[in-house]
This record gives structure tokens, sequence and C-alpha cells, in this order.
């Protein structure tokens, strides 16, 4: 028997949707494949035509042969071919797609406009934060760098250092206010008052 790539007959490329569709639900993998890749493009065509980009319209897809396996057993053919269910099932899809988009959109009106605030982060720029921190001892360094800029608590930060965490507290509250200082003599305050000594 001729052979059409490495596992297809002749006999297979002649089956119908309605036979291959029989075989995949009873397990037959590469009958799905021949389902797919002989629809595939058509139902993506359709797609394109009707979802807002070319990134939905490959989810559409996607959701469409998806939903044929869920469905599996309740697929109608139309002359042994399953290509108009896939269509329809794909224009329900991008129809659910543009209502979940419209309430969104309306959601995100909803939402009020928040007043725009700095960024603290912006006020001092990393060149300037680190300079100043190259001036801090080793110990400061390492307290603000486990605290401060990896967040970590001052009992994690203890158990890391092998102190108490009193010590680490008391070592944390000394080096900002070190830091601060340090900052301030160049002309900023550095945003370090929200940070918890927790």
């Amino acid at each position: 028997m001729q052979r059409f790539g490495p596992s297809r007959t002749l006999h297979s490329v002649r089956d119908s949707d309605e036979q291959d569709w029989a075989r995949a639900v009873a397990g037959d993998g590469e009958a799905f494949g021949r389902v797919f890749d002989r629809h595939r493009d058509r139902v993506r065509r359709h797609a394109r035509g009707l979802a807002p980009s070319l990134t939905e319209a490959e989810d559409v897809v996607s959701v469409t042969f998806l939903e044929a396996w869920r469905r599996r057993d309740s697929v109608r053919f139309v002359d042994q071919s399953m290509l108009p269910w896939l269509l329809r099932t794909a224009t329900y899809t991008c129809m659910n797609l543009a209502r979940s988009e419209r309430r969104y959109r309306v959601a995100l009106a909803r939402i009020p406009a928040a007043d725009p605030s700095p960024d603290p982060a912006d006020l001092v720029s990393d060149g300037e934060v680190f300079r100043v921190m190259r001036g801090l001892s080793l110990r400061d360094q390492e307290i603000i760098t486990l605290c401060v800029l990896e967040d970590l608590s001052t009992e994690d930060a203890a158990r890391f250092l092998g102190v108490r965490p009193s010590s680490a507290r008391s070592r944390l509250s000394r080096a900002r206010a070190r830091l601060r200082d340090a900052h301030e003599l160049h002309g900023r305050g550095f945003p370090l008052e929200g940070v918890s000594n927790a």
C-alpha cells in the first residue's frame, strides 16, 4: 500500500471526518490529528474574520478543537464532514470573546482614575543610593540589603546573620539612621520611613 508521510496511508487520506472522529473517540490520536490537520486552516481563516486580533484568532482555533474534544459525543456531521460544526463552534467562541472584552472594558470604565503619585523609587537614582550605601560599614550594608532591599523580616535576617532578633532590629535601626544621614548630606531625604523594624 502506498504511504503518505510516516504514518498515513492512501486509505486514511480518503477517510471521512465521521470515520476519523469515531476512531479518535475510541482512542486513536492519529485520527484526531487527521481531523485537526484537515480543518485547522479553514477554522483559522474563519476566526481571523471574526476575532479582534491574529493572536486571538489562534486562541479561537485551539478552543474550537478543545471544545470538539470536550463534547466529542455530541459532534454533528453534515455529509460526513465535521467542518460546519467546527465553524459554528468557532463563531460562538468569537462571540464569547467579544462579549468578554466588552464586559472588561465596561468594568475598567467604572473604576475611578487614581490620582497620579510619584514612585518613591523615582526620587532617588539607583546610582545615588548605591554610592551612599558604599559609604556605610559592611555590617550596615548587610542589614540594609537583607531587610530593606530584599524585604526580609528582622527575624529572618537575624537567622541568616546568626544573631538574636533584638540585635538585628537595633542594627537595622542604626543602619537606617546612618543611611538617611549620609543621604541628607547630599541634599535629599531617603524614603525609608515606611520600612518596618519588625
